[in-house]
């Protein structure tokens, strides 16, 4: 039997929009522009002194959305028969009767919103006479919010009061309507038990990814909500799909929006797995209004690579996929509901983290990736790794387009800090105090460029009442003291679990679980592999009395850094911790040539990093050496990292190391032009060529690398190439605004750039500032936006391009007519071809390739 709850949706706008507007008075010219409230009963024909239709007629409207919900299933799935069909006809007919009667007025009505709306309509309207059972009742309420949703949505574009007194509700409509009909497209029909399962499996998904650990938080509010938690970071990506351009940004959760697969690089505590679970939570969330409608409709599968690799075994079908991640549900799953799922290429498939799977498992990885695309074709993909796991392109020949997530700039600090102060319940002026602090201090610019590192210096910012380490090392330190030793003793928290462990025991039980982690290339481990390091560990740590079990549940409970993801296994909660951890360990233990020989890996990296930042000096340079006579340029760059967390080091090998970066310099791409600006940071700033040495084209790549550096260094640097005239150098200096402090690098470099180059902004702050400069001749915008800050806010003569990157507004782009010397329009986000035709005559509209077509001149 198909699901009830799904035929309201399975009748299309197309259907019931002609069918609405059969009810209300067709108004001569110009009514369209009404601009005052309407009392709906005054609008309604069979009632109004302009009747068109009579009552009986709307028993007709009702009938026949009645027929076409019903048409949309087979005979043996209909849910109800010809007799309950006639009656749920009936209670809708007079219920639709309820518009000549209600005595609100149109703008009123829409401010209710669908749902609401359709309870007013059901006010005083006894259903029991009609005798409705279950399915009848439901296909009565779906019909009805239905209907109610195109009669609102009606109102709105009959009327310029409405949708200028209820904007944000006319855009929520407007976005519901298109939704019903992309729905409509995607969701095929169901039988009762998938529809069922997938209600049950969704509010899985909900429960088990809508919160986020938050570092530094009391037990017991160290779960955020997701919805609160998550920031929108930029995605990078070559533009004109050529890896020696200029990068574009788009925001992460739209990378699948213009892309059915994506594969995402990121560095540790990017976002990654943030990002993963946001679209899945808003995939299955059931709702319509949060403008990605290439989510609508579709069912989200996380796949955690660390998670359904196992030593030995194969790579699991998609039957399998939710066994495989642990899913309490799974064993509910009609039989070959995934694969119906994908066959109808309604699934986003989340696979989470290629880099944390071993080196010679990946190219079966790829394989199974290839095979599940092209057996399962018209799905979205999202596959996730740090940057240097896999080579250039690794899955391109499978349809992958790659992007990068950036870095975080000021203005993204600064939304997380408050973010986080407010969830934590703190003062609001410590973290202005902490953001004044990582403005003006180098070091902690530096550390603040991703989400993992912004939670760790606002909890040691409030927990140090205001002292801050200045480099990695000491930041995880103090961390750890915070999470292992201090939380607990000064909450005087002695619980029953576990075994009470000093804290320099608990570091070095868990440096050997992260050493044994790393040195075999795993993400988690058995618990009962974990019980053997810890029982062979208990003797020399004077615990031979204590039982490897008991010390194991106080790590795991009372650390904050071990989990159990599913049963049976074990992980730390978050990589970067492991990492700190193991080349703790290494070190202690001598194993230097173990972490040099394996410096060429992406696992190693930062392991090696964070070595050197323990090593004693004569140590550190015999690393630094190595690593700089590698002969190859990973470890050349990685020795230029690590001059960065050597305290000490002797002035023969430092000049070795930067001899050795000299050799990269200028970069002769604009991707080497990042990886050097990852590993050198302030370093390379000083070896970098200024404006008058170098050609245009690689000028625009020694801008590049210094905007990756992004430091108050860097943009002293950028300075000297302001008045620069190559094309490429202008173009990249005017891109990155975004990265840095808005205000004083509109200032300092902005105001000396040419203003036909595109210029991000996302705010009406940046508008202002934009204003005060004199205006701008190219302006992109980036995310939502209002109408009314466009039109007032762009000095109007000056505007000749608009690249609008964000989910369509409801008022069209008649309002373009308010910028006179506006020669072309760039609609990056899908949009409805019946709006452009709104546009101005003389202005050029250019939208994805996909729905393109442009208004001649003139």
């Amino acid at each position: 039997m198909v699901d009830v709850t799904a035929l309201g949706a399975r009748v299309a706008s197309s259907a019931v929009a002609p069918l609405v507007r059969r009810l209300f008075v067709r108004d001569g010219p110009g009514a369209g522009l009404v601009d005052r409230p309407v009392r709906i009963s005054a609008l309604v024909s069979f009632r109004s002194e302009k009747r068109s239709v009579t009552p009986g007629d709307v028993d007709k409207v009702a009938a026949e959305l009645v027929r076409r919900a019903l048409a949309a299933t087979g005979p043996r799935e209909r849910p109800v028969d010809a007799a309950d069909a006639t009656a749920v006809k009936d209670a809708l007919a007079r219920t639709l009767a309820r518009l000549g009667e209600i005595t609100i007025e149109d703008y009123e009505a829409v401010g209710l919103g669908p749902d609401r709306f359709a309870r007013e309509l059901r006010t005083n309207v006894p259903l029991s006479p009609y005798g409705l059972d279950e399915g009848g009742l439901l296909l009565y309420e779906r019909l009805l919010h239905t209907a109610s949703l195109h009669i609102l949505n009606f109102l709105t574009q009959r009327s310029t009061y409405v949708a200028r007194q209820q904007t944000v509700q006319t855009r929520q409509l407007a976005r519901l309507v298109q939704a019903v009909d992309v729905l409509l497209e995607r969701l095929p029909s169901q039988s009762a038990e998938d529809a069922g399962f997938e209600e049950c499996y969704a509010d899985h998904i909900a429960d088990r990814y809508g919160t986020l650990t938050i570092y530094g938080l009391d037990a017991g509010t160290r779960e955020w909500p997701l919805d609160t938690a998550y920031l929108s970071l930029e995605a990078t990506r070559p533009q004109d799909g050529r890896r020696d351009a200029e990068y574009s940004a788009v925001a992460a959760e739209q990378v699948l929006a213009g892309h059915d697969q994506v594969f995402l690089r990121g560095v540790a505590g990017s976002g990654k797995t943030t990002l993963v679970q946001w679209l899945a939570v808003t995939a299955a969330s059931r709702a319509y209004d949060h403008g990605l409608t290439h989510l609508i409709g579709r069912v989200p599968f996380v796949l955690p690579m660390r998670r359904i690799v196992r030593p030995g075994a194969e790579l699991p079908f998609p039957g399998d996929f939710l066994r495989a991640v642990g899913c309490p549900v799974a064993g509910e799953q009609p039989p070959g509901w995934v694969e119906r799922v994908l066959r109808a290429r309604r699934g986003v498939l989340l696979v989470d983290g290629i880099d944390e799977i071993a080196g010679d498992r990946r190219a079966a990885a790829r394989r199974w990736l290839r095979e599940l695309v092209r057996a399962f074709p018209g799905n979205l993909w999202l596959v996730t790794s740090r940057p240097s796991a896999v080579p250039e392109d690794w899955l391109a020949a499978e349809g992958f387009g790659e992007r990068a997530l950036a870095r975080m700039s000021q203005d993204d600090v600064a939304t997380f800090v408050r973010r986080w102060h407010r969830a934590a319940g703190a003062d609001p002026a410590t973290g202005e105090s902490l953001l004044r602090s990582v403005r003006t201090t180098s070091e902690l610019n530096r550390l603040a460029t991703n989400p993992l590192m912004c939670g760790m210096l606002c909890a040691l910012h409030r927990d140090r009442r205001g002292f801050l380490p200045q480099d990695r090392r000491s930041l995880y330190e103090a961390a750890l003291t915070m999470l292992l030793e201090r939380r607990d003793r000064e909450r005087e928290l002695h619980g029953p679990d576990g075994a009470r462990l000093p804290y320099a025991v608990q570091v070095q039980l868990l440096q050997k679980l992260a050493w044994w982690l790393i040195r075999n290339g795993r993400q988690e481990m058995d618990r009962a592999e974990a019980h053997q390091i810890i029982g062979r560990a208990l003797p020399a740590l004077n615990l031979a009395d204590t039982g490897h079990e008991e010390v194991y549940r106080a790590l795991l409970l009372r650390s904050g850094l071990l989990r159990e993801p599913a049963e049976g296994r074990v992980d730390f909660l978050h990589r970067t911790f492991r990492d700190y951890l193991g080349a703790r360990l290494a070190v202690q233990e001598m194993d230097f040539d173990l972490l040099v020989n394996h410096a060429e890996l992406d696992d190693w990296e930062d392991v090696v990093l964070l070595a050197l930042a323990h090593a004693r000096p004569r140590e550190a340079e015999y690393i630094l050496r190595r690593l700089a006579d590698s002969g190859h340029a990973r470890g050349t760059l990685l020795a230029a990292a690590g001059l960065r967390y050597v305290a000490e080091a002797e002035p023969g090998v430092r000049k070795r190391v930067e001899d050795g970066l000299r050799t990269h310099i200028p970069p002769a791409t604009f991707d080497a032009a990042q990886e050097l600006a990852r590993a050198g940071g302030d370093l390379v700033l000083g070896l970098l060529p200024g404006p008058e040495e170098v050609d245009p084209r690689a000028a625009a790549r020694v801008v590049h690398t210094a905007v990756g550096v992004g430091s108050e260094a860097a943009l002293r640097f950028l300075c000297r190439f302001r008045d620069h005239h190559g094309s490429g150098v202008q173009q990249a200096l005017a891109g990155a605004w975004h990265l840095f402090d808005r205000e004083r690098y509109a200032h300092e470099i902005l105001a000396h750039v040419p203003r036909q180059w595109a210029v991000g902004v996302s705010t009406a702050d940046d508008l202002r500032t934009l204003r005060s400069l004199g205006g701008w001749e190219h302006v992109h915008v980036r995310g939502a936006y209002r109408v009314d800050d466009l039109t007032e806010l762009i000095v109007a003569e000056r505007l000749v391009h608009l690249t609008l990157d964000a989910a369509h507004p409801v008022e069209g782009l008649a309002w373009l007519s308010a910028f006179p010397g506006l020669r072309s329009v760039t609609v990056l986000m899908d949009t409805d071809p019946a709006v452009t035709r709104q546009v101005p005559d003389g202005v050029v509209v250019q939208l994805p390739a996909s729905d393109s077509f442009s208004r001649p001149q003139g």
